[in-house]
């Protein structure tokens, strides 16, 4: 068997801040180490689940320089860095059996998603996937069935997996912190979330027949509500890019490859304007 996993970070073990998420940052040493160890207690229990034979893992969060490859489990390989087509989703394909998500979060606006967002921090107002309010669990998860590959456990926040099991079914997850507000939420131990990340991942890859992928009808029309015109009117250039309104675009089409790497197109323009456009960015 071969196991995918898709690790962020707003939903890892113990961390609430943002600057915990940014390189230079107070605290980001110390939240890598802690994303390092939750995808290694996922790569353990599923060497631990019968018939596994390799792990691929990908850095999917922000820089996808985070993860600590001097830490990271033996058995598994990683991808690493920027320019990667399919960004969350880099290097998955048929050839795997489940998929994984880890340190995941909630989508953009959910009250008690710890970190929530969709994508991007605070450009993106609101995502759907052929007319259904999308965070990344969706997205990813959608770029998943579109290989034919079933998402059997996602963890982070309770709020996460209540919107994974709403997605997704009996889907495993693992609630490693409940949110209080966007940025305050009640932790448990590291000790005791890699625990339970071991132990749902072995359950969830030894009962691998009761799921199956989540594959939502071509054609795929992404729609975007961006927090900005000037954004919308950017990335509105983009080739096969409609304007759907004065902040909105869509996108659509029946290859779900080109979804992902809209949104690394996305990440890159909304980004420039926004930074580099001050206070109103």
């Amino acid at each position: 068997m071969k196991v995918y996993l898709s690790v962020d970070m707003e939903g890892v073990t113990g961390l609430t801040d943002p600057e915990e998420m940014h390189a230079g940052k107070r605290g980001y040493e110390r939240g890598c180490e802690l994303m390092t160890a939750d995808a290694n207690a996922c790569v353990a229990g599923a060497f631990d689940a019968s018939g596994v034979h390799a792990v691929l893992v990908n850095d999917a969060h922000g820089s996808t320089k985070n993860l600590r490859i001097d830490l990271l489990d033996e058995r598994a390989s990683l991808i690493r860095g920027p320019g990667k087509s399919q960004r969350m989703a880099q290097g998955l394909d048929g050839s795997f059996d489940a998929a994984c998500f880890v340190g995941y979060h909630a989508r953009a606006g959910v009250t008690h998603g710890v970190l929530n967002h969709t994508w991007m921090g605070k450009e993106i107002q609101n995502v759907w996937l052929n007319g259904e309010i999308c965070g990344e669990t969706r997205l990813v998860a959608a770029c998943a069935g579109f290989h034919g590959v079933p998402v059997v456990l996602v963890t982070g926040d309770e709020a996460v997996g209540e919107e994974a099991r709403e997605l997704l079914g009996d889907v495993e997850t693992v609630a490693v912190k409940k949110g209080i507000d966007k940025f305050s939420a009640e932790l448990l131990p590291p000790s005791v979330a890699q625990a339970r990340i071991r132990e749902a991942t072995t359950r969830a890859l030894n009962r691998l027949s009761d799921f199956t992928p989540y594959t939502p009808a071509a054609p795929y029309t992404l729609a975007v509500e961006w927090n900005s015109t000037a954004i919308a009117a950017a990335v509105g250039l983009i080739p096969g890019v409609k304007a759907a309104g004065p902040r909105h675009i869509e996108f659509t089409t029946d290859d779900f490859t080109q979804i992902m790497a809209l949104f690394g197109l996305f990440a890159t323009i909304g980004g420039q304007i926004s930074c580099g456009s001050g206070p109103y960015g």
